[in-house]
Parts: C-alpha cells; structure tokens; sequence
C-alpha cells in the first residue's frame, strides 16, 4: 500500500489541473453553450470528457515515465522545441492570468461592492501569499482541493435550485438534437489546452512521484481531474439549462451570473461571487506555478527562486489588469495560441513516447496513440482555422 501523503499529493495534482481549467472563461462557456444547445450540450460535455481523459493520460504519463517536464522532453526530441513550447505557454499563461485576476475582483465585487480593480489586487495578494509559506506545495494542493469542493457544493444547491429536466437532458446527451464541432473543440482547449495539460503532471512530477511503478498513481490523478472539472462542467450545466427551459432570459452581460440570480435570487448572485472568486483565484494559482515550471529548468537562479518567480508573474498579471484593463485583442489571440499549443505539445509527446532517450524500455499503448493523433490533428485545424478567421490580418 502507497503511503497516504501520496493521495494527498495525487489529489492536490488533480484539484490543481481542475481549478486550473475552471476559470471565468469555463463559467461563461458553459452558460453561453447551455443557452445555445440546451439539453444537447450534453453531449458535447461527453465527447469532450474522453477526449479530455485521452488528453491527459498521454501527456501525464510521458511525463512520469522520462521523469522530465515537458519542455525538457521536447528539447530531446528537437533541440529548441523546448524553448519554443516554453515561450508559448508562459505568454498565453500570463494573458489569460489577466482575465483571471479580472474575475477574482468582479467575484469580490458581487460580494462585498468594491471595486473589480480593489478586488484583483486583494486576490492577487491571497493568491501571493500562498507561495510565501515554506510548504507552498502542500498550501497549494489544500488551496485548491478545498476552493473546488466550495465550487462543487455550492452549484450542485443552485443546479438542484433550478430544477432542471434532468431526464430530458441525460436523453440528449446519448441522442442530440443538434452537434456543435466548434463547441466541443472549444470545452476540450478550455479544459486541457496550453498550460492546463501540464498542471497536474508537473505537480505530481515536483512531488516525486514518477518512474513506469508509478502510473497507477498517475493515471488515477489524471482521471480524478477531469472528474472534478467534468462535475463542475455539469452542474453548471444542469443550473443553466433548469433556468433557460423555463423561458427566463439571460444577461449577455453577464450570462454565468445572471443562472444563479435567477435560479436561487440575491443569494444565488452572492453565491455567484463566491464561485467566481474560487474559480479565478485558483486559476491564478495554476497558471503561475504552472508557466513558472516551464521556464525553471532553462536556469538554476530560476529554479532557485522559484516561489519569487511565481509571485512576480501574478503581480506583473495584476498590474496590467490594474492599468490596462482586459486588453481583449490579446485575450483572443491568446485563445486562438492555445489551440494550438495542445496538438504541438500532445504531437511532441507522442513522438516522445517512442524515442528510447526519453522513455528509455518502457511501451507506450497503442490505444492512446491512436487516440492522441486523432487530438493532435482536429485541434491543429481548429486552431489554425481560428487564427485565420480572427486574424486574417496575419496571413
């Protein structure tokens, strides 16, 4: 039997991949999508869950097996590829970190009225904080397990509030009316696309668990992340749809807060607040430590300072919030960037898998090759198509 430390660290990796990925733009995808399709976005949470799980069962237990971050598996495989990898993830980790650092102080303003500005500077001092104490890893993974059961329980009471045709919807998602590609590709770059994929299997890597004895492990925390963020995905869902099917209209404002208002009145909007609190500032959390992981082998003094480094990248985040505000047309190319960091990365550790320098004996199942290359392919046309289309600019 394992150790139990080890299931506190398994847990922490999963919660940290899934409050990474549970973000404003998670809250406000799923509502928007909900409006859209209705109970058929039921089927698009499906699909993207597999391939979300295939998603992270290839990249985590590459990860494991060549006991290497990812930037470091990719110079192997390509002398540079790292480096490039590292810039892409770190820049579109900071971009969004703005709009996280955004939403932690729009969080704060539905519960207490100050304003988003006050707000993004007091979380981003929290989110400081928790990378100042000497167990910053141990601080995070009870940060982020503790912020996602809150988020869990409080939209399981507003989607049991709205009481939603929860028979209707489990029809659809077997037998949609309607498939939305778009959709589906957008849940699964929200849910483990650019930094989001390596969260979790960094963590675990930084903790000691690695080598091909421990993909059990690895495989279950990869699996219990998807879980968590899956969960949160459907009862949003099930919250949004509970309200739309009883012919209420949403604040395009506002669409996420506008299903807890009136699905559960002032409360449900104050809840709201604290949901969009725990979702921003965990994401904070995630993608500092996670971007900061990329760069930290390119330089000992980085790796030495690491928590510093971590808490510079969220002042630098917040500063251009304060500043500049949501500079939007950096947020979409971010976007755009993101879907295409998946099938470069996803690509790279494939190519990995079967390259004896990184894995060394040990034998990659063809079941998620396959599956992978499937990923790798969709998403690199999606993002490129997405590019083009909003930077036409550009080509």
């Amino acid at each position: 039997m394992r150790p139990k430390r080890n299931w506190s660290v398994l847990l922490g990796a999963a919660f940290l991949m899934a409050t990474s990925a549970v973000g404003p733009g998670f809250l406000t995808q799923t509502t928007v999508f909900t409006q859209t399709l209705t109970a058929s976005f039921g089927f698009v949470i499906l699909v993207s869950i597999i391939i979300d799980i295939g998603v992270q069962l290839n990249v985590w237990r590459i990860i494991a097996v060549s006991e290497k971050r990812a930037q470091d598996i990719a110079n192997t495989v390509l002398p540079g590829l790292g480096h490039f990898v590292a810039v892409l993830i770190v820049l579109g980790g900071l971009a969004f970190n703005i709009g996280n650092v955004g939403g932690a102080g729009l969080g704060l303003n539905v519960l207490f009225g100050i304003s988003p500005e006050v707000g993004a500077i007091f979380a981003a001092v929290v989110a400081m904080g928790v990378f100042l104490v000497r167990e910053a890893g141990k601080v995070m993974d009870r940060f982020a397990q503790v912020m996602g059961l809150l988020m869990i329980l409080l939209i399981v009471f507003v989607a049991a509030t709205s009481a939603p045709p929860v028979a209707e919807a489990a029809v659809r998602t077997f037998l949609p009316d309607e498939i939305d590609i778009i959709a589906i590709i957008t849940l699964v770059g929200g849910t483990v696309g650019g930094y989001i994929t390596f969260a979790g299997g960094h963590r675990l890597l930084d903790a000691g668990i690695k080598g091909e004895k421990a993909l059990p492990e690895v495989a279950t925390s990869a699996v219990s992340g998807i879980t968590v963020a899956s969960v949160i995905r459907v009862f949003l869902f099930l919250a949004a749809l509970g309200v739309i099917s009883k012919g209420l209209v949403l604040d395009p404002a506002n669409p996420p807060a506008s299903v807890f208002q009136l699905a559960a009145g002032n409360l449900g909007y104050k809840l709201f607040g604290i949901v969009m609190l725990s979702a921003a500032i965990t994401s904070v959390i995630g993608s500092a430590y996670t971007s900061v992981s990329f760069i930290k082998s390119f330089h000992k003094g980085i790796a030495a300072n690491e928590n510093w480094v971590i808490i510079a990248f969220i002042a630098i985040s917040t500063a251009i919030f304060f500043f500049v505000g949501r500079p939007v047309k950096l947020l979409v190319l971010a976007g755009a960037l993101n879907g295409l960091i998946l099938p470069v990365t996803l690509g790279t550790m494939l190519v990995a898998a079967y390259n004896r320098r990184v894995v060394g004996s040990y034998r990659h199942p063809l079941w998620l090759t396959i599956f992978g290359v499937i990923v790798v392919v969709v998403m690199a046309w999606m993002g490129g198509f997405t590019l083009v289309k909003q930077f036409p600019e550009l080509f």
